[in-house]
Parts: structure tokens; C-alpha cells; sequence
């Protein structure tokens, strides 16, 4: 079982940035991939980015490729997204999300289905 706790969200400007930590617990936590996604109102949750256990690997939305960045701290059992020149778009509540993986095989169904434990989400609100 993992227990995943998001921090970080709140208001900003367009062009502005904002960091997200997931604190995760659980006796498995720093070996399982790890993942963020996010529901806009009124849409359907998608996936915004994974890394895998070891941080060797990570994997992007084309929406947030060259925006956001995903990183994992596993002495800490911490995940993170920095998001840069964020849009009114990328309002949305965001999720933390693990998996046992491994995400290079799983990474298709992450798109569709999701990770196997979420946290409650954190919302992030970008002005115009």
C-alpha cells in the first residue's frame, strides 16, 4: 500500500511557475514509477507526466513537453513537478499517482487507465 500527499498548488499568472511535491509512504514507495495527472472542470482526468523508479526514465504529455518537468527524490520519497510558462489551460486539479511499473511497459495504459494509488490533488490555477 502507498500513501501519496500533494503540495504546492495555488493561484499564479500565465507565464508564471509553480513547483508540486508528492510526499509518498509506504514500505515500497522509492520502487514503484510514479506519475502526475490532472482534471481540468468539466473534462476528463489525463495524464500529464510518469517517471520511472529510478528517475532514469520519464515520459511527457505533448501539452506540457518542454514546460514541465518531473523528478523524484527517493531519500526523501518525494515526487515532483516544476511547471514553467504556465497557460490558463493548465487550470486543473492535479493528482500524484503510483505504480509498481515497470513504466516502460505500462506507460501506454498509464495514458488511458491511470496508476493503481492516487493521491488527493492539489489545485493549480492559472490568470490570464
Amino acid at each position: 500500500q502507498v500513501q501519496l500527499v500533494e503540495s504546492g498548488g495555488g493561484l499564479v499568472q500565465a507565464g508564471g511557475s509553480l513547483r508540486l511535491s508528492c510526499a509518498a509512504s509506504g514500505r515500497t514507495a522509492s520502487s514503484y514509477a510514479m506519475g502526475w495527472f490532472r482534471q481540468a472542470p468539466g473534462k476528463e482526468r489525463e495524464f500529464v507526466a510518469a517517471i520511472s523508479w529510478s528517475g532514469g526514465s520519464t515520459y511527457y504529455a505533448d501539452s506540457v513537453k518542454g514546460r514541465f518537468t518531473i523528478s523524484r527524490t527517493n531519500a526523501k520519497n518525494t515526487l515532483y513537478l516544476q511547471m514553467n510558462s504556465l497557460k490558463p489551460e493548465d487550470t486543473a486539479v492535479y493528482y500524484c499517482a503510483a505504480d509498481p511499473g515497470p513504466v516502460a511497459t505500462k506507460i501506454t495504459s498509464y495514458y488511458g487507465y491511470g496508476m493503481d494509488y492516487w493521491g488527493k490533488g492539489t489545485l493549480v490555477t492559472v490568470s490570464s
